[in-house]
């Protein structure tokens, strides 16, 4: 994640602690601050059920209407948390799916709680009422982030099915009532980054906390979308918008606002405050190379256990299993260290290949999100194909250009 609160206005926001290493915030005393990027414990997405209400076109999971007949019980479910409390990982976030098709969903965020850990809910809000915002409460929900990829007819297109929008829309303010910590997801595409200014006017008047804007990874169903993806120049103007909108809310109320899923975005950011703050852009590059980002990312600073208790290096490489909590706890398969993968993505300095092999920015990008290199080229640590930094800002050389054509790594990108 790309903290634009943080990074473009230097507001400190909650998760700083283990985003970049500084309590600023009042965060919860039992939030460990890591003295590392590369030592802290995973935040563990666990897509709790397949079962989903809707039908999004960009489904990473691609869920259906039923339970897969393979999903944990709930006495394994406890077994798990059991064993993501030992393993002191920072937060669990429940996914799916839909997580509230899951009818011991509250069960299990009570359990999860008594085990001290954190619990936060990716939900498509659509579900969420009165009482079941109240319950999710009472069992100390840290937040819930609600999907929402546009406004009115545009995010049902998105969902799927007709008056999404608005029992999204009373799913939020249900969760608000409550006093229930609340937010926004969006995954930018050719069909709604048009309409990002609606969406800050939602945050804005809906008093939103936090908006996460997430760079379509083509996964599940959202290989669909392949053709839907923001172009480089697209999302350049994206990011810009984002962080202008960012600074103008800073002036009124603080709000979270976050880009997710493209480490670049931080030197982008970056490279905008050389222009506009130069001390602002020297601490930013601090907290960047700090984080060091996907250099500590996926197999280290995240990981994903799925419907079928399938482990994950993240949510979106489910085409590779690390193992099977039905088999061996979740802490022994993230430590195997015999798991070439994830051995690898430990290391990705090591084995990064293409343009990335001379940025000058790979501490601070750490090369991108390696799933995506995965997909688009079958190779791991070749270039993210989402990177939209010209060979000029990122500081290749013309001797390097012809080293890497030399070697096979001047890989075509296509969007």
């Amino acid at each position: 994640m790309i903290n634009v609160t943080r990074l473009y206005c230097g507001q400190a926001t909650q998760g700083d602690w283990l985003r970049y290493g500084r309590r600023e915030t009042g965060e919860k005393a039992e939030g460990h601050v890591p003295e590392k990027a590369g030592r802290r414990r995973p935040i563990v997405v666990w897509n709790i059920t397949g079962a989903c209400n809707l039908r999004c076109v960009h489904c990473y999971s691609d869920s259906t209407s039923a339970r897969d007949p393979r999903e944990l019980s709930t006495s394994e479910a406890k077994g798990v948390l059991d064993d993501l409390a030992a393993f002191k990982v920072p937060v669990v976030l429940f996914s799916g799916g839909e997580p509230l098709m899951r009818q011991d969903l509250f069960a299990l965020l009570e359990y999860a709680v008594t085990k001290g850990l954190r619990t936060v809910i990716s939900t498509n809000g659509t579900l969420i009422e009165g009482e079941i915002a109240r319950r999710l409460k009472d069992v100390n929900v840290s937040y819930i982030g609600v999907s929402l990829d546009g406004i009115g007819t545009m995010n049902d297109e998105f969902r799927g099915v007709a008056g999404a929008f608005d029992k999204a829309v009373s799913g939020i303010k249900a969760a608000q009532d409550a006093g229930l910590r609340t937010g926004l997801r969006l995954t930018l595409t050719r069909l709604n980054f048009e309409g990002l200014a609606d969406i800050f006017s939602f945050v804005e008047s809906q008093e939103i906390e936090r908006a996460c804007f997430y760079h379509l990874v083509p996964s599940g169903r959202g290989k669909g979308l392949s053709t839907d993806r923001l172009t480089h120049s697209q999302t350049r103007d994206a990011v810009d918008f984002i962080c202008e909108k960012t600074a103008d809310l800073q002036r009124k109320r603080q709000t979270d606002i976050l880009t997710v899923d493209n480490h670049v975005d931080g030197p982008y950011i970056y490279l905008k405050l050389l222009e506009e703050n130069a001390s602002r852009a020297k601490e930013a590059m601090e907290l960047l190379t700090w984080n060091g980002g996907a250099l500590y990312s996926t197999g280290t600073g995240i990981a994903c256990i799925d419907e079928a208790g399938k482990v994950h290096p993240n949510q979106f490489w489910r085409h590779y299993t690390l193992g099977d909590v039905h088999e061996r706890p979740f802490s022994e398969i993230w430590s195997d260290p015999e798991e070439p993968l994830l051995r690898q993505l430990r290391d990705t300095a090591k084995y990064i290949k293409g343009k990335c092999r001379f940025c000058r920015f790979l501490t601070a990008c750490g090369g991108g999100l390696r799933v995506r290199s995965d997909m688009e080229y079958g190779d791991a640590f070749a270039p993210d194909p989402a990177c939209y930094l010209t060979d000029e800002e990122v500081g290749i050389t013309a001797e390097q250009k012809t080293l890497l054509a030399r070697d096979g790594q001047d890989f075509a990108i296509t969007v």
